[in-house]
């Protein structure tokens, strides 16, 4: 039946009927958009042929509809709904109105309910109706239009999704691809349903058997991972967290397993692909799990041997690539038994060509070297030593692919691979040094350049160095001797010498402490080689060498020691370098190259004319250099002033003059920044040097005057001479080095020496002044390094005090704003920004954040402010973290009364600015307003008050940047305003009156945003409201901020007021009692206002308030939450009841406060424990379709047992009266068909297995269905005061019937028989009502629960004074042809019970109870129990029959009973003979024809056992009932006979006394002698069969019988026995170890005997 109300349901035709006759406007909007539609479709089909015109007119005609939707978007959707059941649609025109319907959904968000339910259906239907490739299109758009219903009625789309996902029922293609595109799109919607769907799925995985719904299952398991590993990353966010990181990795490993182990050998090679995909998205929520990882390893090998079917490599290698670096991270590596096979199938495919099938060799091969790099870290003795065996093969592209992963993992970022690795991998590299082929020479001279590049310098001195020289040598030679038709050699060779000069340009430029054998070979290879490409690269490797060799020695202790190195003779060097230079222009810049490094070695070369060469190399550098990059314009400047030294010498009389003033002085001043504007037009940079650097020496550092001014003087001196001031402060810097503990230079200034900290301070901020003064492309080039590394060097190698720090703050300020005033900027980034960073976030750290001790916070927060205006920018998480520390620096601190705290505000208003500048959006504004929670939330006043203010500040700032320009997201006002809105009663006045600004600012933004009505009348009242708050009286204010919610509550939609109400619960308890009395006030009064339209918001505020009610201490505001709670329940009664009974077990305090509640207000608790009963009774009825949201909620699964314990509760809480004694009836039916459930199939369903997630942990051994139930029960009973009844109850152990399966059955029989006898019975016909509808409902258990009361009302006149027989009748009939023996056994015992309760309507429903009885007696498969109760029912009705009333039925009767006559069951056998005696009551002697036919098998013999034997296991007691029936009946029998003797014997006789028995069978055998010897006969022959019985007494019986048989036998019938045989069995009997059958039969033989003697002598013959 639910199978056809879904199909129904989903009838388009019935649909169509649904909507019923148009509207003339509907009419109207129906033809026009029809008339667009049909233009529509015709421009699809024109415009492949007429161009982009038809196109134009199609968009036109969609825009025309979408536009219409806006102002009647019920009507137009109608339209479209209406289009689309018109029959035999193209596929075209539903497309598009699919796609128009989609753009409403998207313009219009919120839809009317009932449009929404019947698209809903429709596009459901569509989507899984997928026949052909269009059909695919239609479910494609249909898919999507659900989607996009999603996102404001994510419910219905999910339920009619949900409904069509069933367990074990492989469902449509479409309806799990959507419902990927649902958890894709609605991320923590989908989170409670993600548990039941990964389940439900799993149950399909065996059932998807196409490629093409394993590949959509693949393709959903991948969106969903992605989807969980979303939510996890963002948990803070979700209100309710669902399930954790593990609960999701243990749902999905068994998908994981079945996808790998059975999925991924499917042939299809898009299946694999499809599975290979979906892994990586598993095993990233897999592998954090510490048990499913080690599982997770036992499938490697599974993986491994994808690689030899067509799969790519590529999406093989990334998964185990996964796998073995979460193993590395988690310190867990891969099982050691599985290393050599992953060794080797990754080893292969770098060693060997890919296939051409494989598409990403490449990005293979990346993702190999990734795997080794990660099995080097776990097993590098393991690895080196495969490696190792790979070397000893001869192939080459086996040792040149081992080599570049020998280079791979060398080069491993960081963390850096440990010493033992690298010297295991050297040792492998040495054993293939004397390999000659190309290849690997230069897989070997990569891996040298690569340990020189990794810090590994010391592994390649020796045999590395020596290696590099002999392969520069050699590759030169082949180079130079080159041979005609060895094109491909020479190729390869030169490949070597390149890779060769690379690594020497690495070696030279990385390694420190060279030796003196690869300097001297590489000059020798100057000098001799005639391959001059060479020649430029070596000149600049021996230049860095020799620079760092000679810089080496000026380190050294002696510095007057010769720096004289060993080289060639020095004529013959120079002779080679002139030569060379000959040709500047050749070789990519040989000129400049031979000049620097002749240069570097004029010392060497020629002492003489080293200072000549000083001079002059330069110039000529310059000059070669300057052609190259276009500095002619300064070069030509220059020439104009040569010779001429009138500026240093003016230079030189301003520094002496400096001296003659005091300080401070205007003339010094001027003097200093006279000297710095000579200086910079300065022509010899040594003399400036030398007069800064006298400067430097002379100045007095711990004068703030001279110290400004020399700072000064060297900034404007960088204007013209920016590289010789930052020379002459690096000299300095060396001179006074800072490694000297003391920094009492005395040698120059002996009146002052210097303090260390003070010469720091100096320095730094002379290099910012040089910063600030420098030409804009020295500044570029510089403020790197040296001059940001230098300030940042001195600050933090100094004692970082007071001074220093502010010293460091100006600088600080001064560099960054020299390079924000650069104009042409362009992509320039600050590269020590991250460094000055940290530092300023240490020092305003450091500070102590109770008092003010000095400016630094607010030059800190300036410092900042610079920095966050120049690139790179901040990332949004560095911004917050930037604004959490100063906020907390700031704020903290307790106010004194004087200014300095509120301008450390002004500059923490202007860094937040400055921040929220590149964030001025909706997500920029939460994070900061989040950062700002903590402190409006505190519990100090000043801390609150400077958070709203700077709250406050920065809502002005947003709303004049951004305005109504980018909207709010969807429940960021409500959450806004919920955090703020307790302010308002807050105990400190100006924090009132600043939240009530900001909550001011937030309306005005929200309104002009949304557009909405927000008149003068409202920010009137508001104003009204902010003077009222500047009294003192506390519920005054709590008044008026009722007010305000009451103004504000109009502007809010309901997302918002759901984000409201949760945001005000998140805060309960983070404040004071105000606080929390302020935000519940604000919740009633919204849940008052906007309860009836918060229909499809109920679950998520009621979410909110259940969650957070624990954590509220005081009882007043608990209770307003309560009450808000129940007033939600009034109006959406079936949302609130599923949220409710949705709680996990046990039940926790505020919910049984809830509870408590509710059972306070009597009306309304009785309506909830209807609807209660109603989710109960709901299981054992048809699931109906929703037609409401309400219904939705009804008909959502909830737990019983939570049901059932909420039941027990109100009962037991409810004040009882005469008004709720009519509940009753219902709760006594409802907990016994609960309890009935609980004994049969639908004991564990699939809702309870789902919401035992949900527990807490191990409930307690009472909380059980059926202990619940019970005791809910027996509180019930209690309630009706009926003393008589409790005890009747309990001394009949009704409850302890009740509670075990095997006797479930008789309690409720007793049960009812108790409540239909009990004086107090008012509520029998309400229960005989609810009895009989249970009877007809589709539950198996709760039919048989109904019918058994149903049998003992029947035995009651209650039902037939009630009116009721007939429909319990017509019921009972439908329950005895049931196929359930228990059931079919109860409505056959309550059909005869009627004979008890009603025998008056026995004979009116005669053929009915006579049918129902023959079919249970003859029924195909009919078991011995119903059979049994066939035969009980059947003698209950023949009393209350007559002859006439059996009519033809009398024949069948009699025949079934003749056929049980001889059953091997004793209790049919008694059954049929007590029937049989009820029916020889109810005929007349008419009928004795019947009974005197020839055959004897009508008549009940008096057979030993009275039928063949039974088994061994037969009862003595059941067979002598057995006896004493078949004797009963057979008296009942004997008038029909007319055999006045026998008829005269049974009246004198007693059937029970053994003597009177023998002499009734004397009797009845000398009867059949005389009257019908053939039966005499026969009956001897069938007693003989019993001799053999198993029972010694039916032996006996047999053997007596015999005998008197055989003694009444006439002569003619003895001849036709067979004496012998006879004489064998009773012979036989002699052996037998009962005495008493052996003496019976010894007696029987006997007889025999005599028999045959008399036979003997009547035979003529004598003889037999």
């Amino acid at each position: 039946m639910a199978e056809a109300a879904t199909e129904s349901h989903e009838d388009p035709s019935d649909e169509t009927e649904d909507l019923g006759p148009l509207e003339p406007d509907d009419s109207g909007t129906f033809q026009q958009v029809t008339n667009l539609l049909n233009i529509m479709e015709s421009e699809s089909t024109k415009t492949d042929t007429e161009g982009a015109g038809f196109d134009m007119r199609k968009r036109l005609a969609s825009v025309i509809i979408t536009e219409k939707a806006t102002t009647e978007p019920s009507v137009v959707m109608n339209a479209l709904i209406r289009c689309l059941q018109v029959p035999e649609i193209s596929t075209q025109r539903k497309v598009n109105i699919y796609n128009i319907l989609q753009e409403i959904i998207q313009q219009e968000g919120e839809l009317e309910e009932r449009c929404v339910q019947r698209l809903v259906t429709i596009a459901s239907k569509e989507m899984r109706d997928m026949l052909e490739m269009e059909g695919y299109m239609r479910a494609e758009v249909a898919s999507d239009t659900l989607v996009a219903l999603s996102r404001n009625h994510f419910s219905l789309v999910m339920y009619e999704l949900q409904h069509h996902l069933k367990p074990l029922n492989l469902t449509e293609e479409f309806v799990i691809v959507t419902l990927a595109k649902l958890a894709n799109g609605n991320v923590f919607e989908f989170m409670p349903y993600m548990g039941i769907t990964l389940a439900t799925m799993f149950t399909m995985l065996r059932l998807a058997n196409e490629a093409k719904m394993r590949q959509v299952i693949c393709a959903a398991m991948e969106t969903f991972c992605e989807t969980v590993q979303f939510y996890l990353r963002h948990l803070e966010d979700s209100v309710y967290p669902v399930m954790t990181e593990d609960q999701f990795a243990v749902k999905l490993f068994p998908m994981y397993r079945y996808f790998v182990t059975v999925w991924l050998r499917n042939n299809n090679p898009e299946v694999k692909l499809g599975v290979i995909k979906s892994l990586k998205p598993m095993l990233s929520l897999l592998l954090p799990n510490d048990d499913l990882r080690e599982q997770v390893y036992d499938y490697i090998p599974l993986l491994l041997a994808e690689y030899h079917g067509s799969l790519e490599a590529l999406f093989i290698t990334q998964v185990l690539r996964q796998i073995l670096e979460m193993s590395v991270i988690t310190n867990s590596p891969v099982p050691q038994m599985q290393l050599h096979t992953i060794f080797t199938e990754l080893h292969v495919q770098v060693c060997s060509r890919a296939p051409a099938q494989q598409q990403y060799s490449s990005q293979n091969l990346m993702e190999i070297v990734h795997c080794f790099i990660a099995l080097a870290r776990s097993y590098p003795k393991e690895l080196m030593k495969f490696f190792l065996s790979q070397m000893e093969m001869s192939k080459e592209a086996v040792r040149v692919g081992t080599l570049a992963l020998i280079r791979a993992v060398v080069s491993a970022d960081e963390p850096k691979m440990n010493i033992r690795t690298i010297y295991l991998a050297v040792r492998v590299v040495k054993n293939t040094l004397s390999d000659t082929r190309s290849k690997v020479r230069m897989a070997i001279l990569r891996i040298i350049g690569q340990l020189a590049l990794s810090g590994f310098q010391d592994r390649i001195k020796g045999w590395g160095l020596k290696y590099v020289s002999v392969q520069l040598t050699l590759s030169t030679y082949k180079l130079t001797n080159r041979r005609d038709n060895f094109y491909q050699r020479d190729l390869e060779e030169k490949m070597v010498h390149k890779v060769t000069m690379d690594t020497v340009r690495i070696i030279t430029s990385s390694v420190s402490g060279m030796t003196n054998e690869f300097w001297v070979r590489l000059l020798c290879y100057i000098m001799e080689t005639d391959y001059t490409e060479a020649l430029t690269p070596i000149c600049v490797s021996l230049t860095n060498l020799a620079e760092r060799q000679l810089h080496a020695k000026d380190e050294e202790a002696n510095a007057s020691k010769s720096r004289h190195v060993d080289l060639p003779a020095p004529q013959k060097l120079l002779a080679r370098l002139l030569v060379l230079m000959s040709s500047p222009y050749k070789g990519e810049g040989r000129g400049i190259a031979m000049l620097n490094l002749l240069k570097t070695l004029s010392q060497s070369i020629a002492p003489s004319m080293a200072d000549m060469w000083e001079l002059e190399i330069p110039l000529l550098v310059k000059y070669l250099e300057g052609e190259m990059s276009r500095q002619r314009s300064l070069r030509n400047s220059l020439k104009k002033t040569r010779g001429s030294n009138w500026s240093l010498r003016l230079s030189k009389e301003l520094n002496n003059q400096i001296e003659s003033f005091d300080s401070p002085s205007l003339e010094k001043g001027f003097l200093y920044r006279a000297l710095g504007f000579t200086l910079a037009t300065g022509l010899e940079a040594d003399k400036v040097e030398v007069l800064l650097l006298e400067l430097l020496y002379k100045t007095d550092y711990s004068n703030d005057f001279d110290r400004e001014g020399v700072i000064l003087c060297f900034g404007l001196c960088a204007r013209g001479q920016a590289k010789t001031v930052l020379g002459v402060l690096h000299d300095f810097e060396e001179r006074i080095q800072e490694s000297e503990q003391s920094w009492q230079i005395g040698a120059w200034r002996k009146d002052h020496p210097w303090r260390r900290e003070t010469v720091k301070g100096a320095l730094m901020v002379m290099y910012s002044c040089v910063a600030s003064y420098c030409h804009p492309q020295m500044l570029l080039i510089h403020v790197d390094n040296p001059i940001t590394a230098k300030i940042i060097h001195h600050y933090s190698s100094s004692c970082q005090d007071i001074c220093l720090k502010l010293a460091f703050m100006k600088s600080v300020v001064q560099v960054t704003d020299a390079i924000k005033n650069i104009k042409d900027l362009e992509d320039f980034q600050f590269a020590q920004k991250a460094t000055l960073t940290g530092i300023i976030m240490a020092i305003i750290k450091a500070e102590p954040t109770d008092s003010l001790v000095s400016p630094v916070r607010t030059m800190a927060m300036d410092a900042l402010s610079y920095l966050s205006k120049l690139k790179p920018f901040y990332a949004t998480e560095e911004s917050s973290e930037l604004m959490d520390i100063s906020i907390h620096s700031v704020i903290s601190l307790q106010p004194p009364g004087d200014n300095p705290v509120y301008e450390r505000l002004h500059a923490l208003e202007q860094l937040m600015e400055g921040l929220m500048q590149r964030h001025l959006d909706p997500k920029g504004l939460q994070e900061m307003v989040h950062l700002l929670e903590k402190w409006i939330l505190s519990e100090k006043e000043w801390e609150r008050e400077k958070a709203v203010n700077l709250h406050l500040h920065l809502m002005k700032i947003y709303v004049q940047s951004v305005g109504v320009c980018i909207p709010l997201k969807l429940g960021q006002f409500g959450g806004l305003v919920g955090l703020i809105a307790p302010g308002t009663c807050d105990s400190h006045r100006k924090t009132r009156l600043a939240s009530m600004d900001v909550l001011a600012s937030l309306l005005d933004l929200h309104a002009s945003q949304t557009c909405s009505s927000w008149g003068a009348s409202k920010e009137l009242e508001l104003e009204k409201c902010k003077e009222d708050l500047q009294g003192s009286d506390m519920e005054k204010i709590f008044s008026i901020s009722s007010r305000i919610s009451k103004v504000a509550c109009l502007q809010f939609n309901c997302d918002e007021v759901v984000s409201l109400v949760q945001k005000l619960c998140e805060n309960f308890g983070a404040m004071d009692l105000q606080h929390d009395k302020a935000s519940v006030t604000w919740i009633c009064t919204f849940l008052q206002m906007r309860v009836k339209e918060l229909e499809d918001k109920v679950p998520e505020i009621l979410g909110a308030i259940l969650a957070h009610l624990p954590t509220v201490d005081h009882r007043e505001v608990r209770r307003l939450l309560i009450e808000g709670l129940l007033l939600l329940a009034h109006y959406h009664q079936e949302t609130v009841l599923t949220a409710l009974l949705r709680q996990p077990l046990p039940m926790e305090s505020h919910l049984t406060e809830v509870w408590l509640a509710v059972a306070e207000n009597v009306p309304f608790a009785r309506t909830m424990l209807h609807a209660l009963m109603g989710r109960l009774q709901a299981r054992f009825t048809p699931r109906a379709n929703a037609a409401s949201k309400a219904d939705i909620w009804r008909l959502a699964a909830v737990d019983p047992l939570m049901t059932l314990c909420t039941i027990h509760l109100l009962v037991e809480r409810m004040d009882w009266d005469n008004r709720l004694l009519d509940l009753f009836p219902d709760l006594v039916y409802t907990l016994l068909l609960q309890l009935g459930s609980s004994q049969g199939p639908e004991a564990v369903s699939p809702v309870l297995k789902t919401w035992r997630l949900i527990h807490t942990g191990t409930l307690p051994e009472e909380v059980n269905l059926q202990r619940v139930t019970i005791r809910s029960m027996q509180l019930l009973f209690r309630r009706l005061n009926s003393e008589s009844l409790l005890c009747t109850l309990e001394e009949q152990g009704v409850w302890t019937l009740l509670e075990s399966s095997s006797t479930f059955l008789q309690g409720v029989s007793q049960l009812a028989r108790l409540c239909v006898q009990s004086p107090q019975g008012y509520y029998r016909q309400r229960l005989s009502e609810l009895v009989l509808r249970g009877m007809a409902s589709e539950a198996l258990s709760c039919r048989i629960s109904s019918t058994a009361v149903c049998m003992e009302f029947m035995s009651d006149p209650i039902l037939h004074q009630e009116k009721l027989l007939k429909r319990a009748v017509l019921m009972l009939e439908k329950g005895a042809e049931q196929e359930d023996e228990v059931l079919r056994m109860l409505s056959l015992r309550a059909l005869g019970n009627m004979a008890l309760g009603a025998p008056r309507k026995v004979r009116q429903y005669r053929k009915l109870l006579l049918e129902k009885c023959l079919c249970s007696l003859r029924g195909p498969g009919v078991s011995t129990s119903v059979t049994s109760e066939g035969l009980e029912v059947l003698a209950k009705v023949l009393v209350e029959l007559r002859e006439g009333d059996l009519g033809s039925t009398f024949n069948a009767i009699s025949e079934q009973c003749r056929a049980f006559f001889d059953n091997e069951s004793e209790l049919l056998r008694l059954k049929a003979f007590i029937v049989f005696g009820k029916l020889a009551q109810v005929v007349r002697i008419s009928k004795k024809h019947f009974f005197k036919q020839e055959d004897p098998a009508p008549i009940p013999q008096p057979h030993p056992s009275c039928g063949p034997p039974g088994p061994p296991a037969s009862s003595p007691a059941i067979l002598s009932c057995v006896l004493q029936a078949c004797m009963a009946t057979m008296f009942q029998c004997v008038h029909f006979w007319g055999w006045r003797a026998l008829q005269s014997s049974v009246d004198h006789s007693d059937a029970a006394a053994p003597k009177e028995m023998i002499g009734f069978q004397m009797t009845l055998c000398s009867v059949l002698t005389q009257k019908k010897p053939a039966v005499l006969y026969n009956f001897l022959l069938e007693t003989m069969t019993y001799v053999k019985s198993n029972l010694s007494r039916i032996r006996i019986a047999a053997c007596n019988l015999a005998g008197i048989i055989m003694k009444q036998m006439s002569a003619r019938y003895l001849k036709k026995l067979d004496f012998p045989a006879l004489r064998n069995s009773l012979q036989e009997l002699q052996l037998d170890s009962d005495p008493g059958v052996w003496r019976a039969a010894l007696e029987t033989l006997n007889i025999l005997d005599t028999c045959s003697q008399q036979r003997l002598l009547a035979s003529p013959e004598g003889i037999p």
